[in-house]
């Protein structure tokens, strides 16, 4: 197999890669808004009762785009999938691994869809993980990309795949044990547009400037100290007294709620932390961990690394489904 084609389908976004498997270089990719939320919601208004194939038909408009850039004639090369196209709104529900599961991709849960004449391509569909009280899609993949088997188990340690709902993944003997979800970026995105508080913040990238670091420290200091629902109150008093800017505000309130996410680490601040992320969450996080005194255990990755990572994953999981 020279090619696949790798499916990342999440709520909001659609992204598909042309992937070549010797070094598992990147050749090409295609992204969209057709998140699996937008896609359901289109299925069905379409009345169409054929759910995987409506799916199907979306894959196929993006392969379309891939092929004629790249004047390259696709038929038949495996599009392997993960994230959210496995869930209640996916194109296909699959049931949960359950926990713990190993981080060679060999347990993960997946269905083979064969190749037909309307969609030449076999697809290996892949579904999430389940705890008792938490569930993920897409980020066990992630995981499975990042996390070569160690001789011996390796040591425990804990992922954090920060984003609208926070991932903490702890692994342990070559395996993942346990997980927890944090909803960090959906309460900064409802507390910050939709509340009272919307008109005392103002969103900036800037994190360069010491009085927007200082204001978002100031945050995650106070998620240590303060109840969240009064620490979030002084996001307007913070602006009614004239001590933020709204810029620094809306720094405060982020430290404030991703201070709150990382409390669970101060538990054991011995176990090391592998932090997940793209460049400008990366910074926040850091700089919290910093703040909470944990920094001396923090891995990170190359951006680059994160970006691949689930292509990595996919591809392992693949390789155990066919045995290659």
């Amino acid at each position: 197999m020279a090619y696949f084609l790798s499916c990342d389908w999440g709520t909001s976004a659609f992204r598909l890669r042309l992937v070549n498997t010797n070094h598992l270089k990147v050749d090409a990719e295609e992204t969209s808004d057709k998140g699996i939320a937008a896609t359901f919601q289109k299925w069905r208004e379409t009345q169409n009762p054929d759910r995987t194939a409506f799916y199907l038909s979306i894959i196929a408009e993006h392969i379309q785009k891939l092929e004629k850039r790249l004047s390259l004639n696709l038929e038949n090369v495996p599009v392997l999938i993960s994230g959210m196209a496995s869930s209640s709104i996916g194109m296909l529900e699959l049931p949960y691994q359950d926990l713990p599961f190993a981080l060679d991709g060999s347990d993960i849960k997946a269905e083979i869809i064969k190749a037909n004449a309307s969609f030449p391509h076999v697809v290996v569909l892949i579904s999430g993980v389940k705890s008792e009280h938490d569930v993920m899609r897409g980020e066990e993949t992630q995981l499975i990309g990042l996390v070569p088997e160690q001789p011996g188990g390796g040591q425990e340690q804990v992922f954090i795949f920060p984003g609208t709902h926070s991932k903490h993944i702890s692994i342990k003997n070559n395996r993942a044990v346990a997980f927890k979800t944090y909803m960090t970026g959906e309460f900064f995105a409802l507390l910050s547009q939709k509340s009272i508080l919307s008109a005392t913040v103002e969103p900036t990238n800037n994190f360069d400037e010491p009085a927007l670091q200082n204001s978002f420290i100031r945050g995650v200091q106070a998620a240590g100290s303060v109840n969240l629902l009064h620490a979030a109150f002084r996001v307007r008093t913070n602006n009614l007294f004239g001590k933020f800017t709204p810029p620094e505000n809306f720094n405060y309130l982020s430290g404030l709620l991703i201070g709150t996410e990382l409390q669970d680490l101060l538990q054991n601040k011995n176990i090391p932390i592998s932090l997940v992320a793209g460049q400008q969450l990366q910074r926040y996080y850091t700089t919290a961990l910093q703040a909470l005194g944990l920094t001396n255990q923090v891995q990170t990755f190359p951006a680059q690394v994160v970006d691949e990572a689930v292509v990595h994953g996919q591809y392992k999981i693949y390789q155990r489904l066919t045995n290659l």
